[in-house]
């Protein structure tokens, strides 16, 4: 177990190592220059060189490379000279200093990000530690309905197999895997926040925290979250159903589920103590990815209904050009991704004790 936790976090952090330089790479071949960016329309030729000497935007884009990885490394090395970049200077950001030779300091700290380039002054980790939790509730939610109404169709298309009730699950879900979620949420926002409003009490827009009628203080709106979480839901939940379904019908078929028939068990407690915890494999691993991919995939649902997350601050970083906005937020979700794959190994063999870890 330690020697594949150790091999997965080695090929884990190498992963990383190839985000990092791809983002890099794209966000910084693009035309423009990032002081301007920065500045805005206020910028003159003083404050545009202050700027690129903060930020090390004056070096050549190896020197910056190695500035990006310098930052992101929880070690790292920096200049006591004022004249260089280093990230201590910009902005308010603690660090644990370990120790110094000739005119290098070492210091333990968290992965820095940098700051936003037009929420001045503000760290992106800041930026993405107030929309990230939105979208995590979101996901968290829109995945749980994944689940729960996915296995139950599934498990009861498989139990009526080609009878009218299997089909008419099996043309649904055809149905929700076709559709795209940004036609979806703008559909549930118009019939059932606008035309059902009286009905159902659900806005067209809003997210998890509101300011009051007063405007003094924010409070949670929960059903904010009833929309966007079915929207975000009905495309993982559409494939649940599918590998519920066929996976379930594929352990039927099996030896032991014949063997625990002859010796009497009612079909309740074959599926229950058999059937559906063998089966559930393929549909960890679909849950495992969509859930990964709904952290960066709810950009639409989210700008749609006006939810404060993580997509919509991705749309906004892009309309604006914040750069390290978006590149922090690719980076979270790349280790979103990395953590999350591990788990779901974890999770096979707790699964199915045949499967190994290698």
């Amino acid at each position: 177990m330690i020697n594949y936790l150790l091999n997965k976090i080695t090929y884990s952090l190498l992963t990383l190592f190839g985000v990092v330089t791809v983002i890099f790479l794209l966000f910084n071949v693009l035309p423009g220059d990032p002081a301007q960016m920065m500045l805005g329309q206020n910028e003159d030729s003083e404050q545009l060189a202050l700027v690129k000497q903060k930020y090390g935007f004056d070096k050549s884009i190896s020197t910056q490379y190695l500035y990006y990885l310098n930052d992101l490394s929880p070690v790292s090395f920096h200049s006591n000279n004022d004249a260089d970049y280093t990230f201590l200077k910009a902005g308010k950001y603690t660090a644990t200093k370990l120790f110094s030779i000739g005119g290098t300091t070492t210091v333990l700290k968290l992965p820095y990000l940098r700051e936003s380039f037009t929420k001045q002054g503000k760290q992106v980790s800041q930026v993405l530690k107030e929309t990230l939790p939105n979208t995590f509730v979101l996901a968290i939610a829109a995945i749980v309905i994944a689940i729960i109404f996915g296995v139950f169709l599934g498990v009861i298309s498989a139990l009526f197999k080609d009878n009218w009730l299997d089909k008419t699950i099996q043309v649904l879900s055809t149905l929700g895997m076709s559709i795209p979620s940004f036609f979806s949420a703008i559909l549930f926002a118009w019939f059932f926040g606008y035309l059902l409003h009286k009905y159902t009490n659900l806005e067209m827009t809003g997210s998890l925290y509101e300011l009051d009628d007063f405007g003094e203080a924010m409070h949670i709106k929960w059903k904010n979250l009833i929309l966007p979480a079915i929207v975000l839901g009905i495309r993982p939940l559409a494939v649940v159903i599918q590998l519920m379904r066929n996976s379930l019908l594929e352990v039927f078929n099996q030896d032991y589920i014949r063997t625990a028939r002859a010796k009497g068990l009612s079909e309740f407690q074959i599926i229950k103590r058999h059937a559906v915890k063998n089966a559930l494999n393929p549909v960890v691993t679909a849950i495992s990815g969509w859930f990964a991919s709904m952290l960066a995939g709810a950009v639409f649902v989210e700008y749609i209904f006006g939810w404060n997350g993580l997509g919509k601050e991705i749309v906004n970083s892009l309309n604006t050009l914040d750069l390290p906005v978006i590149m922090g937020a690719v980076l979270i979700i790349a280790t979103m991704f990395v953590i999350i794959n591990i788990f779901v190994d974890l999770i096979y063999v707790w699964l199915d004790p045949k499967v190994k870890l290698q």
